[in-house]
């Protein structure tokens, strides 16, 4: 069920009254794609300080008070969009309180000093933990290939130089522009009515600003031309990254490319990549990949792990995998395991109010279809070849394919210098 708030928050509901509990999500449109160029890492930080003081409580105060309660907050940002949410016990008086915790949280923070200062340490040690991490050093270099100046090119929590030029009255503006109402999401699903879930939909937009809605993000730039890149890093293993730009949330491909993928590298140790990868030519000790659509057209990303002097090798069987299954598709008995294999597991991706709470989150966010979880299962048993086919010939590009290697460097480099 779908409304709007009075203040213009979008609101989507599903009773579940197996258990008397309410799971409340709001996402607002304030990712990390909204940071100022110099100020990356501005939305996870925003977000990361709404529960360190609030309406004149301080962090204690706040977190003793959910706990007291017995309900559960959370608070997380990524590229398209941040959230706070909640977990309470449907009792009157218990809600109540804890609805009320958390609407101070979302829309009346005070944001210390001292706070903000504790988060920049502590993103500031996170940044540089990534240095030590090859996978995280392969992703960074991934993302910022594929989308050059693009906002979904840099990292979601910034970098040692932008975090640092972060000021609290940068995170009062931002928190000010997007956390309002006509930027809101929210998503309602547990043990209350529709007239229940307005209200409680009420109570947490009252405090906040109407304002306005987030403006349009850019479009993805088109790749012009294949790239590799390689980082000489002291791991055991060099870590493999290949990809492009995929595919968009809502995009009227999604059923045949997720169909595809799982066929491709998504459905772990029976998908392709990892058949021809690992159990045919031990390369790798896994192989997948997978679609992330997001606002804008997210990321396609194979990967992989393996000896610095298999290196090469795994590479290029892995592009190899990508281009003949782009141009020639699955085999009909490969697309009706991966059916049954997807249409088998999904009662499990929606056993729980928190699991659909997820997915009702995302339906609202994105404007994707009402009743998306209802066709889902028609629309994945609907998926031909053709589609397949079609799908990946136009989306993935095999001759522009994004390739990024992080590792330690070859034996015969090591031994020739």
């Amino acid at each position: 069920q779908h409304w709007q708030t009075t203040k213009g928050a979008k609101v989507y509901f599903v009773e579940a009254h197996e258990l008397p509990m309410v799971d409340i999500q709001v996402n607002f449109d304030a990712g990390s794609a909204r940071d100022a160029l110099d100020k990356k890492g501005l939305a996870a930080i925003t977000n990361s300080l709404l529960d360190e003081g609030a309406a004149q409580m301080n962090a204690d105060q706040i977190s003793y008070e959910f706990e007291r309660l017995g309900a559960n907050y959370g608070a997380s940002a990524g590229y398209d969009s941040a959230s706070v949410s909640l977990r309470s016990l449907v009792e009157k008086n218990k809600l109540e309180k804890a609805l009320n915790n958390l609407r101070k949280v979302m829309s009346e923070p005070d944001f210390p000093e001292q706070a903000l200062e504790r988060q920049r340490k502590r993103f500031l040690v996170g940044i540089q933990q990534k240095q030590q991490s090859p996978a995280a050093i392969a992703r960074d270099a991934f993302y910022a290939a594929i989308y050059g100046e693009h906002p979904y090119a840099y990292p979601k929590e910034g970098t040692a130089e932008s975090i640092n030029l972060i000021s609290r009255a940068d995170i009062v503006a931002f928190h000010n522009r997007y956390y309002v109402a006509r930027n809101a999401v929210i998503a309602i699903v547990g043990d209350v009515s529709k007239a229940q879930a307005k209200i409680l939909a009420e109570e947490l937009t009252r405090s906040l600003e109407k304002g306005e809605k987030a403006s349009a993000l850019p479009a993805v730039p088109v790749l012009a031309e294949s790239k590799e890149i390689k980082t000489i890093h002291p791991s055991t293993q060099t870590h493999v990254l290949v990809g492009q730009p995929g595919m968009k949330r809502g995009d009227p491909d999604y059923f045949p490319l997720y169909v595809g993928n799982h066929i491709l590298g998504g459905s772990g140790l029976v998908s392709l990549l990892f058949k021809e990868i690992r159990e045919k030519r031990a390369l790798s000790y896994s192989a997948y990949s997978y679609f992330s659509p997001m606002r804008e057209y997210g990321p396609f990303l194979a990967s992989l792990s393996t000896r610095a002097d298999q290196a090469e090798e795994a590479v290029k069987v892995l592009r190899e995998n990508i281009r003949n299954f782009s141009e020639n598709g699955p085999s009909s008995s490969a697309l009706e395991a991966a059916r049954k294999n997807i249409t088998g597991g999904f009662p499990l991706r929606i056993d729980s109010n928190s699991s659909i709470l997820g997915y009702v989150a995302v339906i609202g966010f994105y404007g994707l279809p009402l009743d998306y979880l209802d066709s889902f299962n028609a629309n994945i048993e609907a998926v031909t070849i053709k589609d397949i086919k079609d799908a990946f010939a136009r989306r993935i590009n095999p001759d522009k394919l994004i390739t990024v290697m992080v590792g330690p460097e070859e034996p015969s480099r090591m031994e020739a210098n």
